[in-house]
C-alpha cells in the first residue's frame, strides 16, 4: 500500500492480543506507518475500546478515515466470552482479584438459560466504577483507585442476542450482539445477579463490528516488543 492511501485513509482490522490497551495498537501502529514511510505527522484511531484484558476486533483508521470513526462506533458488535459464577470482583472481570462469594448450588441449566430473556431489548445498564467515563472531568476509573465510589446514571442499551452457549460451572460460555455503548463486564455482573449469585468476566473476544469480522484481521504479535524490531504491517 502507498503513502498516499495511508494518508487518504485506510482501515486496518486488528485482532488486539491480550493485555494491549487499545490505544497501546494505535499507538504502535502510528509509530510503525510513520517509520515505514517516513512521515512526520499521521492521523490514526481506533473505532471503539476493547479493555487490556478483551481481546478481538479493533478498527483502526487513518488519514480521512478517522473522521468515520463515530460511524464505525455506531454498528452493532459481537461479543464472544466467559463469565464465572459464585464470585465478583471490583473491575468486573481479571483486572481486579476475586472480594465477594455468592452460592451457586441452586443453579441449574434452566436457571442459566432463562436469565439471558430479560436482557434481551432496550434495557438500562450502570457503567462500571473502573470505566473511562468522565464525572466532573475525572475518569471513573481514576475515582475508583482512589477508593472512591459514586453514583452513576444509567445509560439505554440494547442487546439484540444473547446466547449461553456452553455451561460448566461456575463457568458459563455466551454470545452477545449488542449496540453502542454496552459494557460486557456490566452484563456478566447484572448477569450474576439475575441468576441470585454473583459473576464476573473471565474472557472476552469481540467477534464482529458490522460487517467487519475478526476472521480478517491482522494477528498482531503476542509481544509489544514486535513493533520495537524492524519488523513492518503489510500495508
Amino acid at each position: 500500500m502507498n503513502v498516499e492511501k495511508i494518508q487518504e485513509g485506510h482501515v486496518f482490522l486488528i485482532d488486539k492480543p491480550l493485555d494491549w490497551t487499545s490505544f497501546d495498537v494505535v499507538n504502535k501502529i502510528r509509530w510503525n506507518i510513520r517509520k515505514s514511510y517516513d512521515l512526520k505527522k499521521i492521523k490514526v484511531g481506533h473505532a471503539g475500546t476493547l479493555d487490556p484484558k478483551a481481546t478481538g476486533l479493533l478498527l483502526v483508521c487513518t488519514g480521512k478515515l478517522t473522521k468515520k470513526i463515530d460511524e464505525f462506533q455506531a454498528q452493532e458488535k459481537t461479543y464472544t466470552g466467559t463469565i464465572k459464577l459464585g464470585v465478583t470482583t471490583p473491575t468486573y472481570d481479571l483486572e481486579s482479584e476475586e472480594d465477594q462469594t455468592f452460592p451457586t448450588d441452586h443453579l441449574t441449566e434452566e436457571i442459566i438459560y432463562e436469565a439471558t430473556e430479560q436482557f434481551i431489548g432496550e434495557i438500562e445498564q450502570f457503567p462500571p466504577m473502573h470505566s473511562a467515563i468522565k464525572v466532573d472531568g475525572k475518569r471513573l476509573y481514576e475515582l475508583a483507585r482512589e477508593g472512591q465510589e459514586i453514583e452513576r446514571k444509567a445509560r439505554k442499551i440494547t442487546i439484540h442476542d444473547f446466547k449461553i452457549t456452553k455451561i460448566d460451572l461456575p463457568f458459563v460460555d455466551f454470545e452477545v450482539n449488542c449496540s453502542k455503548g454496552t459494557y460486557i463486564r456490566s452484563l456478566a455482573y447484572d448477569f450474576g445477579k439475575a441468576v441470585n449469585s454473583g459473576g464476573y468476566l473471565t474472557a472476552l473476544r469481540r467477534t464482529k463490528i458490522g460487517d467487519f469480522d475478526v476472521i480478517n484481521a491482522e494477528n498482531l504479535a503476542l509481544e509489544k516488543s514486535y513493533f520495537e524490531t524492524e519488523n513492518k504491517l503489510e500495508l
